[in-house]
């Protein structure tokens, strides 16, 4: 149920560059052999869609950690102390939160995710994250929280001590840092006070949602399920959807009916997709990409200028006032300009039609191009219509 409706100059790549460049390439020949021959796979039904209306919700609430080592906000953070007098007036106890400096105490947002068909009583994990200049919430404490759905309502409650993945030592000049200390969990910390179950007796056709729309795929569902009960009781309604007809399946229950067409085999068809990371030199692939006919040249020119400096000594002559003249030896710096100029031989690949990425990747290799290069050539590639891949790059 829904809550709410240089490369450098010099053309030298530095060194790691090169060594990731080669296992993502590696990789590559192996994707290309696994899927080189047959590109598609067996799935079930389950494992590519998710039931329309059957799904997670988010919940989010405010609070206070406290416990703290000295580690909480500051008196900067203004909204904390009124929180803790806030918290305090409900327990009987008044004070002006100008008139107290705590330091144990920091003010946090938890989150949480609401899963379906959720029961009072059901435990939920909660990630709780500093909102002021706390600088660790290691030790802490959640006091309880109520936690929001987009419309408002609260449908959970949280409390408990935080685990932290990370922590802080030493001060600023001289300390050190290991992931966040101002992020934490509090395992089994929530607990569900408003259910979220969908009643599924008024299902009268379940819709599946594709998580990779493709109308080939949804048209392969609606075949597998018309085959499976011997009549047409499932409609491909576009490339994100099919839907199945309670009465006409004729099964006990809409959860019997799930459950057998989830558990339904199909044979789903890779897209060709290549996926380069520039940054790290990883490059993944799906489906069997093919290429039409293309060269590709490739070579690095170089050129440095590098000046430098060396001492001469130079004579000099100076007028006497008796008339002889004074020769001296005075040192200078005399500048000394050196231009290298280094032109590679340019590589050149030739790729036939029908040509894989098996074959597009051990060329590459072979003419040493590296991670950014392989990101150049692929885009040229693309952008000149010779892969035939969609091709993205992050």
């Amino acid at each position: 149920m829904n809550i709410n409706k240089d490369r450098s100059t010099s053309g030298k790549s530095p060194l790691p560059k090169i060594r990731i460049s080669i296992i993502g390439l590696l990789l590559l020949c192996w994707a290309s052999q696994v899927w080189g021959s047959n590109s598609n796979r067996q799935v079930l039904v389950r494992d590519i869609t998710s039931v329309e209306g059957v799904r997670d919700n988010m919940l989010v609430g405010y609070g206070l950690v406290v416990g703290l080592n000295r580690t909480g906000d500051t008196q900067q953070t203004y909204f904390t102390v009124q929180t803790l007098a806030n918290a305090m007036q409900r327990m009987g106890v008044l004070f002006a939160p100008g008139a107290v400096t705590v330091k144990n105490v920091a003010a946090v947002f938890i989150t949480a995710t609401l899963p379906p068909f959720a029961r009072p009583g059901a435990k939920l994990d909660v990630t709780v994250s500093s909102v002021g200049d706390a600088k660790s919430l290691a030790g802490g404490v959640l006091l309880m929280s109520s936690l929001h759905g987009p419309d408002g309502q609260v449908y959970a409650e949280a409390q408990g001590p935080l685990v932290m993945g990370g922590y802080t030592v030493g001060n600023g000049t001289n300390g050190k840092e290991v992931n966040s200390a101002t992020v934490g969990i509090v395992p089994n910390g929530g607990m569900v006070e408003r259910g979220v179950a969908v009643d599924l007796k008024d299902f009268r056709s379940v819709s599946l949602l594709l998580r990779n729309p493709d109308f080939t795929t949804a048209k392969k569902i609606a075949d597998v399920v018309n085959q499976t009960y011997h009549k047409s009781v499932a409609w491909a309604m576009d490339n994100s959807r099919v839907d199945i007809n309670v009465a006409d399946a004729g099964e006990i229950s809409v959860p019997e009916l799930i459950s057998r067409v989830q558990n339904l085999s199909l044979e789903v068809h890779t897209p060709a997709k290549i996926i380069v990371n520039e940054r790290s030199g990883t490059i993944v692939l799906g489906g069997d990409v093919k290429l039409t006919p293309v060269s590709v040249i490739h070579g690095n020119l170089s050129i440095q200028v590098v000046t430098s400096f060396d001492l001469a000594v130079i004579p000099t002559r100076s007028p006497d006032p008796r008339g002889y003249r004074d020769d001296r030896l005075t040192p200078v710096a005399v500048p000394q300009t050196n231009l290298t100029v280094n032109d590679a031989p340019a590589q050149t690949m030739r790729l036939d039609e029908g040509a894989n990425v098996e074959e597009l990747v051990n060329g590459l290799h072979a003419i040493g191009t590296t991670a950014r290069d392989v990101v150049s050539i692929l885009q040229a590639i693309k952008a000149e219509g010779g892969l035939q891949a969609d091709l993205e790059v992050q």
